[in-house]
């Protein structure tokens, strides 16, 4: 299954709008991630994890934390390089799995999830987090979704760039 469904046209101008401001990132990811919740078919969680230290200078650098999300409660932390989330920071690379419950080491924080695709954001030249999305459905996420959603995390990382400090 793919979002073909959705316009990623739009759905990537409704992003820009969102981002265009210079707000905090706290307001860019949480309004982002109610976007694609919102206009996504056959996820069950959307959200980002965010380099520790780019939360807070006190949180290790190598810890992903919970950021802006839409779905269940959460895992809060991940280490770089656990699950799919830390993979994907790890690797600095988009994560697609078809069958979460195959992937060693999966970190299952809804079991209900079946999918997932999970794709690096970066500012000032490293990884400083991830957009993550989970399907109920397996295999739901294809390469023309990966494209998208890599085009929609670069729209964030802009905004990341120019985004007031914490």
């Amino acid at each position: 299954m793919t979002s073909s469904s959705t316009d990623f046209k739009l759905l990537a101008a409704q992003v820009e709008a969102l981002t265009s401001e210079r707000l905090h990132w706290v307001t860019t990811l949480a309004n982002t991630s109610a976007l694609l919740a919102q206009e996504l078919n056959g996820i069950n969680w959307v959200g980002f994890y965010l380099a520790g230290d780019f939360v807070d200078a006190s949180l290790p650098a190598d810890e992903l934390v919970l950021g802006p999300f839409q779905g269940k409660v959460a895992c809060t932390r991940i280490p770089w390089g656990k699950g799919v989330c830390g993979t994907a920071a790890q690797l600095n690379r988009t994560m697609r799995i078809d069958d979460v419950h195959s992937f060693a080491g999966h970190i299952a924080c809804d079991i209900a999830s079946a999918s997932e695709i999970v794709v690096p954001l970066h500012a000032k030249g490293r990884v400083v987090g991830v957009l993550d999305i989970d399907s109920p459905l397996p295999a739901r996420f294809d390469e023309t979704d990966q494209a998208d959603f890599e085009l929609i995390a670069g729209i964030v990382e802009n905004a990341l760039l120019v985004a007031p400090a914490t």
